[in-house]
């Protein structure tokens, strides 16, 4: 029988990655056609972009969150999103899924390392652990992804199922 800790430290960096039940971000924005990253169909409040640049600041909060729980977040809800629909250009959009990728990887080497005990409460925080946050952050990214293929659906970009 595998350790209890080390099976929970694969299933959650499974769940971060989008495996299984959830799709993965790098999915969700696959083939997406540049013009098309600050579209807003109608009756939807966001954009892909915002959606995107959300997640980045959101996931970027929690990180530094988990690492140091005297980190201060932006202010709710204007600092977690980002002021138009698009992209200034496109190297601004990379460099948002850049980070987006790299803070996720972070996360993921935070919960494989066995240094890191997941139950424990962060310092300087409210009793929040590194394993609620993780899971805040699949939650978080999960949600956001379906609304990044609800809103590539009704602009009549998304390829996928």
């Amino acid at each position: 029988m595998k350790d209890g800790d080390k099976v929970m430290r694969e299933q959650l960096v499974e769940l971060l990655q989008g495996k299984s039940a959830h799709l993965s971000f790098d999915d969700a924005i696959a083939g997406l056609p540049p013009k098309m990253r600050g579209a807003k169909p109608e009756g939807m409040p966001h954009t892909v972009w915002r959606l995107v640049e959300h997640m980045r600041i959101a996931q970027w909060d929690i990180l530094e969150f988990s690492k140091d729980g005297r980190h201060k977040s932006p202010k709710w809800p204007d600092g977690y999103w980002p002021g138009g629909d698009a992209p200034r250009d496109a190297a601004q959009w990379n460099q948002t899924v850049k980070q987006f990728r790299a803070d996720l990887k972070e996360m993921m080497r935070m919960v494989k390392d066995k240094k890191v005990d997941l139950l424990a409460p962060i310092p300087g925080g409210q009793g929040q652990t590194v394993f609620r946050e993780a899971m805040l952050v699949a939650d978080h990214n999960s949600y956001h992804v379906a609304q990044i293929v609800m809103v590539r659906r009704m602009l009549g970009v998304w390829n996928g199922d």
